[in-house]
């Protein structure tokens, strides 16, 4: 796991302090290594910071192919690369590292772009052909890797993250239709950033940037079966699908240091222990955020099952003082706006990970995704199977989701979903009743700029809807909308690689290897979700692994104890300290005075109210982080 800078310009060409500003930007992703390339001719240059996890002696980069025409920077990792290497050595490629970056040059040397459907992994990386003059990027089918860019004029710059993309001189301002979307919606558009002029490259895309310009296309995507009525055998689904994550588990482990797990009390993290405790001949380390909110905390539950793994427990104890006492920083690494103290949670998670002496982490993100676990999909399923009864009791016992995964309140209009898709997933429901409460206190004339602007339009229009979502079933429409948008800039990103990478630490995502999902794909709704049980094939699969308690246990959210119900006298001084500030007043979505009255009324509202409410504190929280650290900071 790295940081990757990539320049292209040949106008005025690439200095080599630009570059190295760039990377001691994102210093914290690579601390072993830094390693630059320029052509001869300064048109392009590329920079890498290197955290060593393969190939420790000899895996730095750039690396260069045999002729040194063609040039590699990778962020991430490739699986099973030891095969590949090892094919590609008969056809009479020769390697220069151990590293597992190496076998995607010489992949694109052999078959060109299709070298795509030859990896299996979490990456992002820059090529460029000298040969052809021409530059090739790409990211990895599910978005787990991040890679950034921005075009001005003819210069490209590429980076993992955009603090690089400001060190190398592109101004750091925020992007107004994006901060736009997520006040209504929580998310920006797919391909789009919080910061002016910076777009990203979407889960499964590549670039081709030459002298004829710049152009993107997808090479993947998450096709879903549509519906049909061939019965499917329980049994051996549930066969493949443990043999499939097994296998995923095993090739994750693979690095040349020692590997730990995270553990919480559910099934994700739970069944990726379970199921790695059986590949390794020592225990596992396996870490745990503890809340002193008991009914928020999985402590007793998570250690148990560590106990049942035979793996060395580390109970990381995080305090409401510690939420937002360590909110800006994680929002500062992370580039992301948060709707939960879970952003500063895995912050210090992380944090403490690295302390401990590791820098892999295997991690249960991906799961409700795969399997369908959200609350919000069983709604999906239950309105759309007739069962719309079960909705209720469904809210009831999911408290901690609503106002995030489920509605809560009044919404803003979600006609033009609802017009293309035929029905609204539940999901956007509650983003919906979000957006509500979030523009209640925007400033005005923000708003009036936006006022012909419809934020779910625009989001639905983004889609191939006949093409990706047309025959699918409510359930997988609606997970597909939601990887695209929750999952890639939320969870993989501003939860996953910004907390990881803050403290150089690589966190590998069994769940999301793309041939698992081209099998789960094929899987119809009831073995996800069966009668009013969740993540039903996982379920069994993991039964041998984890303990009954888990097993019997249901879908509960890592979130973390909502501030605004939750606190102590000093984190309600700190809140109200940095929503009545200066700096808060200088940013220009927000009406303060409309915030500083919501903070006056939170003492008289009911509890649930409060805790609904809660997302859109956070929000301007860290939207005063992002305004105080990377808009002013990067400017200084």
């Amino acid at each position: 796991m790295c940081g990757i800078i990539a320049i292209l310009d040949p106008q005025s060409g690439v200095t080599e302090e630009t570059l190295n500003r760039s990377l001691l930007a994102m210093g914290h992703r690579g601390p072993d290594g830094r390693r630059t390339w320029l052509a001869e001719d300064r048109s392009i240059a590329l920079g890498h910071t290197r955290l060593s996890i393969i190939g420790l002696e000899n895996g730095a980069q750039p690396i260069a192919n045999e002729s040194g025409q063609i040039h590699i920077i990778v962020n991430g990792e490739f699986y099973d690369f030891e095969r590949i290497r090892a094919a590609l050595k008969e056809q009479g490629h020769r390697f220069s590292t151990d590293s597992d970056a190496e076998i995607a040059l010489h992949l694109y040397e052999e078959y060109g772009i299709d070298c795509l459907s030859h990896l299996r992994g979490e990456f992002a990386f820059v090529i460029w052909d000298n040969n052809r003059k021409r530059l090739f990027a790409a990211r990895d089918r599910f978005g787990i890797k991040p890679l950034y860019y921005s075009q001005q004029g003819q210069r490209l710059t590429l980076a993992s993250e955009s603090k690089a993309l400001f060190a190398s001189g592109i101004k750091a301002a925020w992007d107004n239709e994006s901060f736009f979307h997520c006040s209504q919606m929580q998310y920006v558009l797919p391909q789009r950033s919080l910061f002016a002029g910076i777009n990203q490259l979407a889960p499964g895309q590549y670039m081709l940037a030459d002298s004829s310009g710049c152009k993107t296309d997808f090479y993947w995507d998450m096709d879903y079966a549509p519906e049909s009525q061939e019965p499917v055998n329980e049994t051996d689904s549930i066969e493949t699908f443990q043999s499939l994550l097994n296998e995923s588990i095993r090739l994750r482990l693979r690095a040349d240091i020692p590997v730990a797990c995270h553990i919480s009390g559910g099934l994700d993290s739970s069944t990726i222990l379970g199921m790695a405790a059986k590949h390794s001949s020592k225990p596992i380390n396996a870490f745990s955020v503890s809340f002193e909110e008991q009914s928020y905390d999985e402590l007793s539950t998570a250690q148990a099952m560590a106990e049942h793994a035979g793996a060395i427990f580390h109970a990381v104890r995080v305090s409401q003082e510690d939420l937002i006492a360590h909110l800006e920083d994680a929002v500062y690494f992370s580039e992301g706006l948060a709707v939960n103290g879970h952003l500063s949670a895995k912050y210090l998670l992380h944090k403490e990970i690295k302390r401990a002496g590791f820098k892999v982490v295997l991690t249960g993100e991906g799961s409700d995704e795969l399997v369908a676990g959200y609350p919000h999909l069983r709604s999906d399923h239950f309105r759309s199977s007739g069962r719309s009864h079960l909705i209720k009791q469904l809210y009831a016992t999911n408290q901690a989701s609503q106002g995030i995964m489920l509605k809560h309140g009044d919404s803003l209009s979600l006609e033009a979903v609802s017009n293309r898709l035929g029905y609204l997933p539940a999901f956007l429901e509650a983003k919906g009743s979000l957006g509500y409460k979030i523009t209640s206190v925007l400033a005005d004339d923000f708003k009036s700029s936006f006022a012909k602007r419809d934020a779910y339009a625009d989001l639905i229009g983004s889609f191939d809807i006949e093409g990706q979502l047309k025959d699918r079933d409510h359930v997988h429409q609606s997970l597909y909308l939601w990887c695209k948008t929750a999952l890639v800039n939320y969870i993989l990103k501003t939860l996953g690689d910004g907390t990881e990478l803050a403290h150089s630490v690589e966190g590998r995502v069994p769940f999301l290897d793309h041939h698992l999902f081209e099998y789960v794909r094929t899987l119809p709704v009831n073995l996800k979700i069966k009668g009013e049980i969740e993540k039903y094939v996982l379920r069994e699969a993991a039964r041998p692994f984890i303990t009954d308690t888990i097993y019997r246990s249901r879908k509960h959210p890592f979130v973390a104890p909502p501030l605004s119900l939750f606190s102590n006298h000093k984190t309600n001084d700190l809140v109200q300290e940095k929503l009545r500030s200066a700096n808060f007043a200088t940013i220009p979505f927000f009406n303060q005075q409309k915030i500083i009255a919501l903070l006056d009324r939170l003492p008289a509202m009911p509890e649930a109210e409060r805790s609904a409410i809660d997302p859109v504190l956070m929000i301007a929280l860290s939207a005063t982080a992002i305004q105080e650290r990377l808009i002013k900071g990067s400017a200084a």
